[in-house]
């Protein structure tokens, strides 16, 4: 799956993990860690750094691993938020200028 549709197939496993735990899942450990919420916004950190460094290194195997990382954690912090990415892209909508 690419495009769009593989932010939609990650959510949906996001929530899945959030309603069912399963023990030894990522996703599961980083949404229920005993930091709450900051764990998930520490990832987004530690991933933007590393994203900003590859890119200014001119790491371009790097760069697409690290968007992608930051892009997965991004999901996680939205999740610990209580946004949906729906609402992110009603948001971006909203925003286009024609």
């Amino acid at each position: 799956m690419t495009g769009p549709a593989i932010l939609d197939e990650i959510w949906d496993t996001i929530e899945d993990r959030v309603s069912s735990p399963v023990p030894g899942s990522y996703t599961t450990h980083i949404l229920s860690h005993r930091k709450g919420i900051d764990k998930a916004l520490e990832k987004v950190g530690e991933e933007a750094t590393e994203l900003i460094l590859a890119i200014k290194n001119g790491e371009k195997n790097s760069i697409t691993g690290e968007a992608a990382d930051l892009i997965y954690h991004t999901l996680l912090a939205l999740k610990a938020a209580g946004v949906s990415p729906s609402e992110v892209y009603e948001e971006l909508r909203a925003r286009r200028k024609l």
